[in-house]
């Protein structure tokens, strides 16, 4: 007789998974049987049946296609922590199908992605062409629809941030120089507009210090931030992985995000494409056009990869949610520099 087998949150790293259906369903806590992760709540894999045959209902069969586990892996960022022979396990197990696995599939829809070229157009008309009245449009409803999809939870978000400053000597600012500077000193940035102030923080004082561009000699000021509690942040760093498909509505649904999924990927790179001082007063503008809808959009804030380091940046809106204190000084001692040929 086969012994029981369990899956568990960490086989799949899908935050509604984790958050509520599978704490929903389980009724034990130990050891997985197919990621090996310990102390996780416990789900008989047939107990997922129907959630993922709805996902898997947004592709068909087709002999020259790739396998189901390529599909949502590559589309939905799901058993990224498993290699393909337990991942194939464990879809089989869900699907009580083992000759599934192993067939090629095509997505049902023909992913144009139309949403992707109109920004495309778009970013280029108001970088080059017409800045304030463009004649490329996006479907600013079918937007505005997706950015809750990427509304972060709040126990997701740290508690705890950090902001730089270069400073002019070895005196290190005060607390109340540490904040967004006057709207008559804002200068254009990643995401705001000259003259309208953002508070631009880090998820750790390297990236912080990262992000102000210092030379080897230079001392740093570097507060600590704590955001204002019940934030909405838009979370832009990977869609893929914030956008769950269990909890949209049918296998339709799950065919179209797969397009929209590639037009939020695509403004997230907006907010992390490395960009020359020289031609930042219009390169920021396409991901200022962005930020500007996020806010009228009733967000906080946005959450975006460092393109300096491997941590986390965060743009907040109304730099009074984020309170400034405990700042310390550091002083550089190297620059490193990385790169390739052109």
């Amino acid at each position: 007789m086969t012994a029981s087998r369990y899956c568990c949150p960490e086989c799949f790293d899908d935050r509604h998974l984790r958050r509520e259906l599978i704490p929903t369903l389980s009724h034990a806590t130990g050891a997985c049987s197919y990621c090996g992760a310990s102390a996780q709540p416990l789900v008989d894999p047939i107990e997922l049946r129907e959630q993922f045959e709805l996902i898997v209902g947004a592709y068909k069969r087709d002999p020259a296609g790739k396998t189901l586990i390529e599909f949502l892996k590559a589309d939905w960022m799901l058993f990224e922590r498993l290699d393909s022979a337990h991942a194939k396990e464990l879809l089989s197990d869900i699907l009580d199908d083992g000759e599934i696995v192993r067939a090629k599939f095509k997505a049902v829809e023909d992913r144009k992605a139309e949403g992707l070229t109109d920004w495309q157009n778009l970013r280029v008309e108001l970088m080059h062409s017409n800045r304030f009245f463009p004649n490329t449009s996006v479907d600013l409803e079918v937007l505005r629809e997706l950015l809750p999809y990427l509304l972060i939870d709040q126990a997701d978000v740290p508690e705890r941030w950090y902001r730089a400053r270069i400073q002019a000597s070895e005196v290190a600012f005060g607390t109340a120089e540490m904040g967004a500077p006057p709207p008559k000193l804002a200068s254009h940035g990643r995401a705001n507009p000259a003259g309208i102030p953002y508070l631009y923080i880090a998820s750790s004082p390297n990236t912080a210090i990262s992000e102000v561009r210092p030379h080897g000699g230079d001392f740093i000021s570097v507060a600590e931030v704590t955001l204002a509690p019940g934030l909405k942040i838009a979370d832009l760093r990977h869609p893929r992985k914030t956008v769950s498909p269990f909890i949209l509505p049918d296998s339709q649904a799950v065919a179209k995000m797969c397009e929209d999924v590639q037009f939020l990927e695509r403004l997230g790179e907006e907010l992390t494409r490395p960009i020359l001082p020289k031609s930042a007063a219009y390169d920021y503008i396409p991901s200022q056009y962005l930020c500007e809808f996020a806010k009228k959009c009733g967000f906080d804030g946005v959450m975006y990869r460092s393109s300096v380091d491997g941590g986390v940046n965060l743009a907040l809106f109304d730099p009074s949610k984020g309170k400034i204190e405990n700042v310390s000084v550091h002083s550089v001692s190297r620059v490193t520099v990385q790169f390739q040929a052109a």
